[in-house]
């Protein structure tokens, strides 16, 4: 497949989950291994866009209600309780790619763990004639194997990056990555042929 028709798809990388500031910096919610993502990804960002391809970001959201109060759902609210007002905003520094792996192609704001969950997301991957996703990002047992799983239901060729994307412990990304070969080809940064 040509580069022309390949996204390195960004699953969440953003501020407010990986920068020390961010909602999870703030709460302490980190991992070393999500940490490490944007300067392992960085130089495959360089690569996709000098070849041709394209980079598109996906982007969790947490859409102001009256006065600003998030509306989060029940099951978020209780596992991230520190989620407040100006969290994950749309247009908010928080809400944004981080800047070691910016700029995305297209940005696609999402409310659920699949990116084609509601959004435009397919639309925008159709109407420039992407067919193959390098798939990379956080969570790989949440946002990543979902957004995988819908793609592969879609016929996206659909390649995950295994060391591009992480958890919040090594034991369950292993365990989500094995779960997704039987939908995905799997591979390392480092073998990704464009």
């Amino acid at each position: 497949m040509k580069a022309a028709e390949t996204a390195l798809l960004l699953c969440d990388l953003q501020n407010d989950f990986l920068h020390p500031d961010g909602a999870y910096g703030r709460a302490g919610q980190t991992a070393p291994e999500i940490a490490a993502l944007p300067a392992r990804l960085a130089p495959l960002c360089a690569r996709v866009r000098a070849e041709g391809g394209w980079i598109v970001s996906t982007h969790f959201t947490l859409v102001p209600g009256r006065g600003g109060v998030p509306l989060i759902s029940p099951h978020l609210a209780r596992l991230r309780p520190f989620l407040g007002r100006g969290d994950f905003a749309p247009g908010g520094w928080g809400h944004a790619l981080v800047d070691a792996l910016a700029p995305a192609d297209f940005a696609v704001e999402k409310v659920a763990y699949s990116a084609f969950y509601m959004s435009r997301l397919e639309w925008v991957l159709r109407r420039v004639g992407i067919r193959r996703l390098l798939v990379a990002g956080i969570v790989t047992n949440g946002g990543v194997a979902s957004t995988v799983r819908d793609a592969q239901v879609r016929d996206f060729a659909v390649t995950l990056l295994e060391d591009g994307c992480a958890a919040f412990d090594a034991g369950t990304h292993a365990t989500a990555v094995a779960a997704l070969r039987t939908v995905a080809e799997v591979v390392p940064i480092a073998a990704v042929a464009l």
